[in-house]
């Protein structure tokens, strides 16, 4: 069963940069689709960004994209969240999970969730 830790969240003053990381356990990182998802507080969790096994192909839900990347590095079964320019609305706990899409419309983890890390932009 692939384990998942998350890190590199913090504070950070609206504007500012974070980058985050995700360290899978197990060998079938490096075939599977990962993606970010977050989840703002009172809320439910959403899609971030996901790439695919080789890193390809990446997806970005409309509210990022131009400021934040997705990347991994598969000889460390790492997956890397880049986020750039953070607004207030970035306050959430971010998670990573392997990616399932429906025509890379919709986006779903498929594994167990990790405990996330979290982020907290001040305005």
């Amino acid at each position: 069963q692939v384990q998942l830790v998350e890190s590199g969240g913090g504070l950070v003053q609206a504007g500012g940069s974070l980058k985050l990381s995700c360290v899978a356990s197990g060998d079938t990182f490096s075939k599977a689709s990962m993606g970010w998802f977050r989840q703002p507080p009172g809320k439910e969790r959403e899609f971030v960004a996901a790439t695919t096994w080789s890193g390809s192909r990446s997806d970005y839900t409309d509210s990022v994209k131009g400021r934040f990347t997705i990347s991994r590095d598969n000889d460390k079964n790492t997956l890397y969240l880049q986020m750039n320019n953070l607004k207030a609305d970035g306050t959430a706990i971010y998670f990573c999970n392997e990616v399932g899409t429906r025509d890379f419309h919709t986006f779903y983890g498929m594994g167990d969730w990790g405990k996330g890390t979290l982020v907290a932009v001040s305005s």
